[in-house]
């Protein structure tokens, strides 16, 4: 994968030292921008950062993943990411058994439907911007949630292991769900290759990655991280039924649905794996991480609020989605 344009100052200054600058160029005290969590700039530097402990990039040596002044820098914007998120995430404590507080939090969820848009009313250039925005993270399904099977107690490793096996194909490499999504890229006449889209996607959508990444490479973020995966399987299932529909709606084929047609049965099973398990799990042999666990789903369920609106709301202006609002770019050349 090819390095990024850059967006600013701090995303120019982690792509040029990774194109061979100097690390003493890289900014000491980073200026907070207003809000961290849709900062094009802010997103770019932190997802290029975190994607040397992924795939990497062409012509990027591979020691740059601990480059101590990279981690600083990296360090000092996830402190503003972090903030961003808490102050916008504010769960009340309350006694109950986690997978009853998750239960509560989802069924209290009234962000925006996109699900409902694209299985009823979107258009091909509007499907096509939503995959490209998809395929940040599809196309790394999985990924970002395995850091936390080294960081679990047995009861919580064994139900996140039973729900990777299935992300990852049950062994069967076509059947990756990542490799099921490139399958929609290619039909839809897509690039398919990781990071194709990475520079016509806004920071909303990066940050989507983004705040996965954070907390699977902190230990302390483990409860937030299995917090946000048991939230993004226990809503999942019921959209991507609708997201099938719209693709049938467009004349999409059976092979291009399947992504979507394997989440429907799968995340209806992982729902309560990762609820009781998973989450369970966690807070009865850890339960100092209870407060994290629903933290991370509440954070999970705000940021694709985030995003519902920021897609929904550049189509009823009129406009695209993304950064572009030229489709002719995001075909295969």
């Amino acid at each position: 994968m090819r390095l990024p344009l850059p967006r600013g100052p701090l995303s120019a200054a982690v792509i040029d030292v990774l194109s061979g600058s100097d690390p003493a160029a890289l900014p000491q005290s980073p200026v907070e921008p207003v809000d961290a969590l849709t900062d094009d700039d802010l997103q770019l530097a932190l997802w290029t950062m975190y994607e040397l402990h992924y795939r990497g990039f062409d012509g990027v040596d591979d020691c740059w993943e601990w480059e101590p002044r990279l981690i600083q820098l990296r360090n000092e914007l996830e402190a503003m990411l972090l903030a961003t998120l808490r102050a916008m995430v504010v769960v009340p404590r309350d006694g109950r058994r986690v997978a009853d507080r998750l239960r509560s939090l989802i069924e209290a969820d009234d962000g925006p439907s996109l699900s409902r848009y694209m299985q009823t009313r979107a258009d091909r250039s509007q499907w096509l911007q939503f995959v490209a925005h998809r395929s940040i993270y599809q196309l790394k399904e999985a990924d970002p949630h395995t850091w936390a099977l080294p960081r679990l107690p047995v009861k919580a490793k064994s139900a996140l292991l039973e729900i990777q096996f299935d992300e990852y194909g049950d062994g069967n490499p076509a059947r990756m769900h990542s490799e099921l999504f490139r399958v929609v890229l290619t039909e839809l006449g897509l690039r398919s290759e990781h990071g194709g889209y990475i520079d016509v996607v806004p920071g909303i959508t990066l940050a989507i990655t983004n705040v996965m990444s954070m907390f699977g490479l902190h230990r302390a973020l483990r409860g937030a991280l299995v917090g946000h995966l048991a939230a993004y399987e226990m809503t999942s299932s019921e959209p991507c039924r609708r997201y099938a529909k719209g693709l049938r709606r467009l004349g999409a084929s059976d092979a291009a649905c399947a992504f979507y047609d394997v989440h429907v049965t799968a995340d209806a099973l992982h729902e309560q794996l990762a609820a009781h398990d998973l989450c369970g799990g966690l807070a009865e042999a850890e339960p100092e991480l209870a407060e994290d666990i629903i933290f991370g789903a509440a954070v999970c369920l705000a940021i694709d609020g985030l995003f519902a609106a920021h897609v929904l709301d550049s189509w009823a202006a009129g406009g695209s989605s993304l950064r572009t609002a030229d489709d002719s770019l995001l075909a295969v050349s």
